[in-house]
């Protein structure tokens, strides 16, 4: 029997197998895929998660698999630019985005090298209950046979259609409509830093990522879906061309090295975070539209939560439920600005920040302040400090 079964090897999965290891727990990690294999994603690690895989010892390997550091951000909307970076958080101020075929077994291996036995191509389908307590897993091994392994706490790191969630139950605690969908691709000969271009109905993103490669994503409303994806590369390239006019014809002397990649299935919620026996973590117990690039970094956080608030009392009821409890109220203490954020840049209104984006303008340490923001160096309280406010009152 195991202390803890971790269904999902990814983001949020591995780090957090990989922490409770590290307390001394028998720790099973079951994954589906066989790594390296890629995933949907928008790759990029804001300073708060460079700054874990530092702490984990994960970093350097990271910066050995040829990811290109970014230490550099623009951002333009209609009458407006900036430049500058979010201020570092422990140290880290240069962040990465690593294609995921190269980040996720990183983070497996880091589990492993922790202690954690680690199973591929394994197929999770069933819980296993007693007493209306999760006490285990069913699934099926690579080589097609049924197999079960029970553990005193079955962590959900599955997905957003995580199968934890479904079976045990947990609900949407709260929840709003999908609001954008998005298309992406590779592109090489493309001079760029990371940069964003917003426009009324469209958004852009450009982020440096592994063998000299550009990730370029366009975000379109969610009303436009099935429009886009019947015709991905004449609306994405028509979207660049009249969000980002100087991108486009960098674009056009480059080269698209890869298929197109999208999804208009980007859900916005929180689930129920635990239950008996049974506890969800990153894109399964909280989801929300990845304009702003926050799904890895908030799964780093999450894991880190979760096993803090456990320590050494996985095995005492009442301090495992205290435990439980402390990190779902975490989970809103700690996201819930970002996910409001996240829904408001997903409105594809940029005229609602304009003018106060306009008043930063020459004023640099206000725009590295309000890029640490979208990071989570700094709260948006801390931003909203009086020099902010003198300057609005200026312009």
């Amino acid at each position: 029997m195991y202390d803890v079964v971790v269904i999902g090897a990814r983001c949020a999965g591995s780090p957090a197998a990989m922490l409770f290891a590290r307390q001394g727990y028998r720790v099973l990690l079951l994954e589906k895929a066989r790594f390296p294999q890629d995933t949907l994603s928008s790759h990029y690690i804001h300073q708060p998660g460079v700054a874990l895989l530092e702490k984990w010892g994960l970093l350097d390997e990271l910066r050995g698999a040829g990811c290109r550091p970014i230490d550099h951000q623009s951002f333009e909307a209609p009458g407006v630019r900036l430049d500058g970076f979010s201020l570092p958080v422990d140290g880290q101020r240069t962040t990465y985005a690593p294609r995921r075929f190269v980040l996720d077994p990183i983070l497996a291996r880091g589990a492993v090298a922790s202690g954690v036995d680690f199973r591929e191509g394994c197929a999770v389908h069933d819980l296993l209950y007693e007493d209306d307590r999760v006490v285990g897993v069913r699934y099926t091994t690579p080589s097609g046979t049924e197999a079960t392994e029970r553990g005193r706490l079955v962590v959900g790191a599955d997905g957003m259609r995580s199968l934890v969630a479904r079976k045990a139950g947990a609900q949407h605690v709260i929840e709003h409509p999908r609001m954008t969908c998005t298309y992406y691709s590779y592109w090489a000969g493309v001079p760029a830093h990371f940069e964003l271009y917003e426009r009324p109905g469209r958004w852009i993103g450009v982020i440096p990522t592994n063998d000299d490669l550009k990730l370029i994503m366009a975000y379109f409303p969610q009303s436009e879906f099935a429009d886009v994806r019947t015709a991905v590369e004449p609306a994405f390239l028509e979207a660049v061309r009249t969000t980002a006019p100087e991108l486009h014809e960098r674009m056009s002397a480059g080269s698209r090295e890869e298929q197109w990649y999208g999804t208009g299935h980007q859900e916005n919620y929180f689930r129920k975070a635990y239950g008996p026996g049974w506890v969800l973590l990153g894109d399964a117990v909280h989801h929300k539209d990845s304009i702003t690039a926050r799904g890895i970094t908030d799964a780093f956080i999450q894991a880190r939560s979760l096993t803090e608030h456990i320590g050494d009392g996985l095995h005492d009821d009442a301090a495992l439920n205290a435990a439980l409890k402390r990190y779902e109220n975490d989970l809103t203490d700690v996201f819930l600005n970002f996910y409001q954020g996240a829904l408001n840049v997903a409105e594809l209104k940029p005229e609602g920040q304009t003018e106060m984006l306009r008043s930063l303008v020459g004023h640099q340490e206000l725009i590295d302040r309000y890029f640490s923001t979208l990071s989570g160096a700094i709260s948006f309280d801390d931003f909203y400090n009086d020099q902010l406010l003198a300057v609005l009152d200026q312009s």
